[in-house]
């Protein structure tokens, strides 16, 4: 055992002037992952899937070091073992970096959520900082270290599982609490009962932090690929039609289509749904099924009738998981000016994505559809 620690040792000492090569190797697997998926579904969930045993050997290495230690082994030098963390936690944060710039709705709380991400995958290639952190600062290197529990099991879980955003999102925040208590027990020592106690009522009030904010987290998974507005639908070629200012006759008359084409992962069954606010207040919720695999999004449109007798105003359609996570936004103006009105001409728009940066082009063109009507 003495032989391959240090065997080990040397290793690590050969790695570091080349741990540079780290962050855009992992960077380059998680565009890989993120656009295999599609192509080669195999190939993409391998990928995320050996993200998921460094996380199993990361987690499981202080159980290991104990377990040497009882049988008289020495364990790992600690410096070893956080060079090794600082290459999975770049490894995390660099993988998942795609998923995320890619499903984030920039112009809400998500972009906070995704810019601290960036700010921790700076960090972690930083080594003066990071090793400062982990050296005095230990609660904030702990909630780093939950931070890329919480986003690991986040990402990959939809690829592996064919899970839903929300129940990524519930195993995510359980992984994040589980793999958080040795951090809290060691920052809590020497253990006595009421800090056991505090712990025990800290978990709960995390957990319940963790899901009020799951608005602002991005659905790792989903994104919009194309959006129009329509008066009329053409519903065997799944395609908006028509074109007409939306004034308050407009929508009497006729309502109005709302489009989207919703990318989802290959194997995915989720239902989304289109929420319609008035000025800022929820007047209808229209569910949507949706099914993964199609190229550049699943084509799926609600149709709504039954509006206000004034529905003059600010309308805003929120496009949202089961778990209330935003997947996008459409926005139109209800007006008696025609010229302030919105034009509703069935256009399909490709979302704006990142400024000068759109890597969802990439993609192949939509193929096959799905449909909701009230």
């Amino acid at each position: 055992m003495a032989v391959w620690q240090a065997h080990l040792e040397r290793l690590m000492e050969c790695l570091r002037p080349w741990r540079w090569l780290w962050p855009p190797m992992a960077l380059a697997a998680g565009l890989a992952s993120f656009f295999l998926v599609e192509r080669q579904q195999w190939l993409g969930a391998m990928l995320a899937l050996g993200m998921l045993m460094a996380w199993i050997l990361l987690l499981s290495e202080s159980l290991i070091g104990r377990l040497l230690e009882r049988r008289g082994y020495p364990a790992l030098p600690r410096g070893v073992t956080a060079f090794i963390a600082q290459l999975i936690h770049q490894e995390t944060l660099f993988f998942v970096l795609p998923f995320l710039l890619a499903t984030t709705v920039w112009h809400s709380g998500q972009a906070l959520f995704t810019l601290l991400l960036l700010a921790m995958a700076l960090l972690s290639i930083l080594d003066p900082l990071y090793y400062r952190m982990a050296e005095r600062h230990r609660w904030l290197y702990f909630a780093f270290h939950a931070q890329c529990v919480f986003v690991v099991v986040l990402v990959t879980l939809p690829t592996l599982l064919q899970l839903t955003t929300g129940q990524s999102l519930v195993l995510a925040t359980v992984a994040m609490l589980l793999f958080s208590l040795p951090s809290l027990m060691q920052l809590l020592r020497p253990l006595s009962t009421p800090r056991v106690l505090a712990m025990l009522a800290l978990l709960p009030l995390l957990a319940g932090a963790a899901w009020a904010g799951r608005a602002w987290v991005p659905p790792a998974s989903l994104w919009i690929s194309g959006s129009a507005l329509s008066p009329a639908f053409v519903r065997q070629a799944r395609h908006p039609l028509g074109s007409t200012p939306l004034t308050p006759a407009a929508l009497t008359g006729q309502g109005l289509y709302a489009y989207t084409a919703i990318h989802a992962p290959r194997g995915l069954n989720e239902e989304i749904v289109h929420v319609w606010r008035h000025d800022g207040v929820e007047v209808d919720r229209i569910p949507l099924a949706i099914r993964g695999g199609r190229a550049a999004g699943y084509r799926a449109w609600s149709h709504k009738q039954n509006f206000p007798e004034d529905p003059s105003g600010d309308w805003r359609i929120d496009v949202m998981t089961d778990s209330d996570q935003r997947i996008g936004v459409l926005r139109f103006t209800v007006s008696d000016d025609r010229e302030a009105a919105t034009l509703a001409d069935g256009t399909i728009q490709a979302p704006s994505g990142m400024p000068g940066l759109d890597i969802r082009g990439l993609l192949p063109q939509p193929a096959s559809a799905r449909d909701g009507d009230r």
